[in-house]
């Protein structure tokens, strides 16, 4: 069964979602075979473990129909290749196969042409970096993968695709020096801030589009154009996109979450408010470096650099809650507080928020650059 219908069609359904409007994305689209990138094995959610599904296992045209979904298809675990799994395991996904549309929504957004010289972080199977080549030419296109089994694989992808980009194995948040000046850097990876050489291996008016990413799990797609001030500024996109964080950027180990009753007083903010988007996203600024997870209908922030922690506790018909903070930080103090100014503010969607990144500073700010304001960690 060839491939080639089910491309158009990809690219059709792409079109109708008004993900792809570009007619030179999309001949990209039409033309590089999805499959090539996939390998012969990938990993599925099965409930809170992931199972290999084979080509052998559902068949030839079930595979190539798997394969064109607008869906991301994981495809290492833990470090473990789905073509090495013998059955169903456990634990978090660290390479795959990227959603089509997430894929030409960052292209498009990149806004690239003719003669732009791209630098693309994290080649995972190399399905991106064929689009990219498709489009602007080998030449123009260096990939930089930190994985070195997920490096080779791709390398053998592309190679039988037909497409001989500038591959390199390494920490992609280095850029790669060698290559630049580059007119975009595209990263298929998050990153909690803005790595500096990024910044500094744009050429003149040269831009940056990533993901910004945390321990939060709070996520938001910018464009940042660098200026002739050597100042990178950009607005969030407000698209529900998000991507594994670069491993070095990865939470760190912490012990077992105990909680400690601390000082407690009453709040007015919902637990459940931190599990929506954009309030996720405001809560993850103001403590950058804790994490949010669930207790039941209450939440618990656990700060990873000091211990400090604050968990909230609801009270009778779930209606109010005190919170408990215990450590340096008043993490919940940080986290109200920002939810007030964006509250205030009328509570605006993700496009109210930019950044703005220099060779000192990563601010992130509501309304404008002079408006309320906070520092990313670098």
């Amino acid at each position: 069964m060839t491939s080639s219908p089910l491309r158009h069609g990809l690219a059709d359904a792409l079109a109708a979602k008004g993900h792809l409007t570009d007619p030179a994305w999309r001949a990209a689209v039409e033309h590089v075979p999805r499959e090539l990138f996939l390998g012969d094995t990938v990993f599925r959610p099965d409930g809170t473990l992931w199972e290999p599904v084979s080509r052998a296992s559902v068949g030839d045209d079930a595979w190539q129909r798997l394969t064109y979904q607008d869906t991301t298809w994981v495809t290492q675990v833990d470090g473990i290749g789905a073509q090495h799994a013998q059955g169903a395991i456990s634990g978090h996904p660290t390479s795959s196969s990227t959603l089509p549309s997430h894929v030409v929504r960052m292209l498009e957004l990149a806004d690239l042409g003719e003669g732009d010289k791209v630098l693309e972080i994290g080649t995972g199977t190399g399905y991106s970096t064929a689009i990219l080549c498709h489009r602007l030419g080998n030449a123009s296109v260096c990939s930089v993968e930190y994985d070195k089994d997920v490096a080779a694989a791709a390398a053998q992808h592309l190679a039988a695709a037909g497409y001989s980009p500038n591959l390199v194995v390494g920490d992609g948040l280095d850029g790669h020096h060698e290559g630049a000046e580059y007119s975009t850097v595209i990263a298929t990876c998050a990153v909690r801030s803005v790595p500096p050489p990024w910044v500094w291996q744009l050429k003149d008016g040269g831009s940056i589009v990533t993901t910004l990413n945390g321990w939060m799990a709070g996520s938001g797609l910018i464009r940042l154009t660098l200026d002739d001030e050597g100042m990178a500024r950009g607005r969030f996109t407000g698209d529900q996109i998000s991507y594994m964080l670069a491993r070095p950027h990865e939470r760190p180990p912490r012990p077992t979450f105990y909680q400690r009753p601390g000082s407690v007083r009453q709040t007015e903010v919902s637990p459940d408010l931190l599990g929506r988007g954009v309030a996720k996203f405001v809560a993850q600024l103001a403590a950058p470096s804790a994490e949010l997870i669930s207790i039941g209908s209450d939440v618990a922030l656990i700060d990873v650099a000091t211990g400090s922690q604050a968990w909230t506790e609801s009270g009778s018909g779930g209606w109010s809650w005190t919170v408990h903070q215990d450590g340096p930080l008043r993490l919940w103090d940080q986290v109200e507080a920002a939810l007030d100014v964006w509250q205030q503010a009328g509570a605006p969607d993700q496009t109210a928020f930019g950044m703005t990144v220099n060779d000192w500073d990563q601010i992130v700010w509501l309304g404008d650059p002079d408006g309320p304001q906070w520092r990313l960690p670098t």
